[in-house]
């Protein structure tokens, strides 16, 4: 088997869908937002992200097995919806993993064209000792960068401030990096996220960024934000069993 491969279960029409990155970040920001259009959008699962070095776990939801990493779809579409794809995982893969995964999320969505990836992260600004963000969000920003002209305009969209300078690391930098090669549409959207635990609040505002951009369901983030801290206590739980699971002898490239 290839380091990373996405093998399909369900097969659905996914042209000029939008691929969703849910691959784990700072505050488990980009989980949240995974788990939360799978569930608004009611997303099945269609295809499931393999690899020899993945833990041999499986994570056992309503009766039904799934692999560590997910692929989702919407299964019907009404006139005008736009069709997500997200990938889903509770699990945080090292950094000798990154490069492939990355690679294979961008495979996958040209293979099946899509006509944009969105990647959502969270982001650890440096403050003066003292300085906490707003938890009103007043003081908390979305951030954005786009691999093209393209994706640079679809940013103009949403209520997001322009990522001037700075590192994207993980699956969003390889993303970013592979879109700029590509010339495919590659988004990543950032927002200032507590890096010791969860952060619901971060999630909801790139949730509502997302929303501008591609679903235009006029998502509110106070709603958005409270069911986002249910998603967070439930994903803090699937998290830390899925790592005590992991045992050293039964995954490789995982920490």
């Amino acid at each position: 088997m290839a380091n990373v491969e996405i093998v399909e279960l369900k097969k659905i029409d996914l042209r000029n869908a939008v691929v969703i990155d849910g691959f784990p970040s700072v505050g488990l920001v980009s989980s949240i937002v995974a788990n939360y259009l799978i569930a608004l959008l009611k997303m099945e699962y269609i295809a499931v992200m393999d690899s020899d070095l993945f833990p041999t776990l499986s994570l056992i939801r309503n009766g039904e097995p799934l692999g560590p990493a997910r692929v989702y779809a919407r299964p019907e579409l009404k006139p005008g919806e736009p069709q997500v794809v997200v990938f889903s995982t509770e699990l945080q893969p090292s950094a000798n993993l990154l490069r492939d995964i990355g690679t294979a999320i961008a495979d996958y969505a040209q293979a099946q064209k899509c006509r944009l990836i969105i990647s959502a992260g969270g982001l650890i600004v440096e403050r003066e000792e003292g300085v906490e963000p707003d938890e009103t969000g007043g003081e908390i920003a979305v951030y954005g960068i786009g691999s093209t002209e393209s994706a640079q305009a679809m940013l103009l969209q949403a209520d997001a401030e322009p990522f001037v300078e700075g590192v994207i690391s993980g699956t969003a930098g390889v993303l970013l990096n592979e879109g700029r090669r590509r010339n495919l549409d590659v988004i990543t959207l950032l927002a200032e996220a507590r890096p010791d635990t969860a952060d619901a609040r971060a999630a909801a505002l790139i949730l509502a960024a997302i929303d501008q951009m591609i679903l235009h369901m006029n998502l509110n983030v106070e709603p958005l934000c409270k069911e986002a801290e249910r998603l967070e206590a439930q994903l803090k739980i699937l998290h830390k069993d899925a790592q005590r699971k992991s045992r050293p002898s039964d995954v490789q490239g995982y920490t």
